[in-house]
């Protein structure tokens, strides 16, 4: 059994954290250092930052947040957002970053999530799926959810691990901000065809958000909002999940 990890996210726009609903009506929250630094103080088990206007803007991802998050963490720290070639994961990596997320860059050349598990290993490709609903089934979504691709979610996780994806950081654009909890079928469909590890993201309000996420199959819980608004603690939310059976980090 898989240990749950708890990974507050942290979607960067112009230097400082900002979160909205569906990528959209964003907010300022402040210093991503500080943020960070409190939430690895109160036992995050990683940290995931997203340079989330970077690909909209077409530039790169804005390194210098990730050496300062590096510079005030010691726990496992994933970056991603503008990454479109080796050389981008090269400079996230010695700026501190320990995992790579691809989203939008791995949609239009798949090849960079072979290129990027051969060269650093698989451990460190990270590929990022937005799901959309439409009709019975989800689609995948890039730019934020301003692009629409006909393609199955389903089948591109699988292909992205065929490809080198040693891990899966799913988000439901329609549940992302809502605080309606996480789309446990989407969960348990992406996790029933894939065997890597999959990080669950979009929805969280609660504890038992996350005990249902966790159950259909996600062994990492991201969540932003909760913890950005103080709604909870990552140590009072890890010690009523523990309450509750999951196998976590206290």
């Amino acid at each position: 059994m898989l240990t749950a990890r708890i990974i507050p996210c942290l979607d960067c726009s112009d230097g400082v954290v900002v979160k909205g609903v569906r990528f959209s009506n964003l907010r300022s929250l402040g210093s991503p250092a500080l943020l960070a630094e409190r939430y690895e103080r109160d036992g995050a088990d990683e940290l995931v930052v997203l340079d989330i206007s970077a690909t909209i803007e077409g530039r790169k991802n804005r390194v210098s947040i990730v050496r300062e998050l590096r510079s005030v963490l010691s726990i496992p720290l994933t970056a991603g957002g503008g990454v479109r070639s080796i050389t981008d994961c090269e400079s996230l990596l010695e700026a501190g970053a320990d995992k790579i997320s691809i989203n939008s860059a791995a949609v239009q050349e798949p090849d960079i999530i072979t290129a990027v598990a051969e060269r650093f290993g698989s451990q460190c490709a990270v590929v990022a799926i937005d799901a959309m609903a439409w009709d019975d089934h989800w689609i995948i979504a890039t730019g934020s959810g301003n692009k629409r691709h006909d393609r199955s979610a389903i089948d591109w996780a699988r292909e992205a691990v065929e490809r080198g994806a040693g891990e899966i950081l799913l988000t439901s654009w329609d549940k992302d901000g809502t605080r309606s909890g996480y789309d446990t079928t989407l969960i348990e469909a992406i996790t029933a065809a894939v065997s890597v590890p999959v990080i669950a993201s979009g929805g969280a309000a609660a504890p038992a958000d996350f005990v249902a996420a966790y159950n259909a199959g996600a062994s990492g819980l991201l969540a932003a909002s909760i913890f950005h608004d103080g709604e909870y603690t990552i140590s009072n939310l890890k010690h009523s999940l523990s309450k509750q059976g999951l196998p976590i980090r206290l």
